[in-house]
């Protein structure tokens, strides 16, 4: 290590590959995720797929497949906790990527957005431990309470992540695997906003006209917001940069002033 007058020693703590990462946080879930739905239907089958309508249904709601039954329930937790530690780091990785760039124009903005994204990733990720750990039958209010939150700090998280992502690079070209990640940043946002909304829609049809089928429809669209929000975040692998992650004493240090 060199030595100055205005250089500090740093030692690394610990250093892995984003491809690494992505694989251990993105596989944890996603295995849980048809785990617990397949279970609920195997085994689970009419208990997992019953509303209050009493009509015919034909898949298990998110909340009912990961908290309504065991060994589900454990399988999800032990999931989730595992896959969590990692990305809060990753949040700060990010909001140090953003800040990185040279941004003339709004700089102030930026940052404050940079801060933001961070935040909002953070508060995501932790209302999902939250609604994981205290499932619907549990304790009905905050399990409701954290899947709202998570979802809105997943929506706008990814709507903030492409405005940052296109913004940093105002001042220079999209290397082939940034515009790649951009891309697919920004379909997968469209996309989970988009089943989302309809997931909204068919949820209150259901609960308005107890038609069979409905609740199926809902199901499968909140299949796929939750896994195009473990896509999203599977897209840091393209984001060359961050290809080889240290984490510093400083920099450590640096996350908690800011946290």
């Amino acid at each position: 290590m060199a030595h100055g007058d205005n250089k500090r020693e740093i030692g690394v703590l610990f250093q892995f590959s984003t491809y690494a990462l992505t694989v251990g946080t993105v596989f944890l879930p996603v295995f849980a995720f048809f785990a617990c739905v397949a279970l609920s239907i195997i085994y689970d089958f009419e208990e997992s797929t019953k509303t209050h309508c009493r009509v015919r249904n034909y898949l298990p709601s998110i909340s009912s497949a990961i908290g309504g039954f065991t060994p589900q329930r454990y399988i999800w937790r032990i999931c989730i906790a595992l896959h969590s530690w990692p990305r809060y780091f990753v949040a700060f990785v990010y909001r140090n990527y953003y800040l990185s760039y040279q941004v003339h124009e709004w700089r102030p903005v930026y940052s404050l957005l940079a801060n933001f994204a961070c935040l909002l990733n953070i508060t995501e990720l932790s209302a999902l431990v939250v609604l994981t750990f205290i499932s619907s039958s549990e304790n009905y209010s905050i399990h409701e309470a954290s899947f709202v939150v998570f979802m809105v700090t997943s929506e706008v998280y990814m709507l903030c992540s492409c405005i940052l992502y296109k913004w940093s690079h105002m001042n220079r070209l999209f290397s082939p695997l940034e515009r790649k990640s951009f891309r697919l940043k920004l379909s997968l946002m469209v996309f989970n906003v988009t089943c989302f909304l309809l997931a909204i829609y068919f949820f209150f049809r259901h609960n308005s006209y107890c038609e069979s089928g409905v609740y199926t429809v809902f199901a499968f669209l909140e299949y796929m917001v939750v896994l195009s929000n473990m896509a999203f975040h599977s897209t840091i692998m393209y984001d060359s940069p961050l290809g080889a992650m240290q984490f510093n004493h400083m920099a450590a240090i640096d996350a908690l002033k800011v946290a």
